[in-house]
């Protein structure tokens, strides 16, 4: 038996820099996109892209929302972030602390 999906979404996005994740990470939370998001620094991607592999350092962003503002939220990336094709990978949350999932969902923007 599954836990039953929640309205709260994780999304994983990528950064070329500490400065572009800490800028698209605060104007998530700023504008009530996303009540947390976590820099995970240093992490090595290798992915192809336009027929050859690459390798780049980038700086991972786990962001907490609700499943009705991914659509926005997705939005606010694409506009603000350098790459062509910025990564957004949405997760759905299947279970977790009563008080932080109510947390989230209180933070973000009704």
């Amino acid at each position: 038996m599954s836990a039953p999906e929640t309205d709260v979404q994780v999304v994983f996005c990528t950064a070329p820099d500490e400065r572009v994740a800490e800028d698209l990470a605060r104007a998530l939370v700023e504008g009530k996109l996303a009540a947390c998001v976590n820099l995970v620094t240093s992490v090595r991607s290798i992915y192809a892209w336009q027929g050859e592999v690459q390798e780049d350092q980038e700086v991972l962003l786990v962001i907490k929302t609700r499943r009705d503002l991914c659509s926005a939220l997705s939005d606010r990336i694409q506009a603000l972030h350098p790459y062509d094709v910025p990564e957004v990978v949405v997760l759905p949350v299947v279970g977790g602390s009563a008080d932080y999932l109510d947390w989230v969902r209180s933070e973000c923007a009704s």
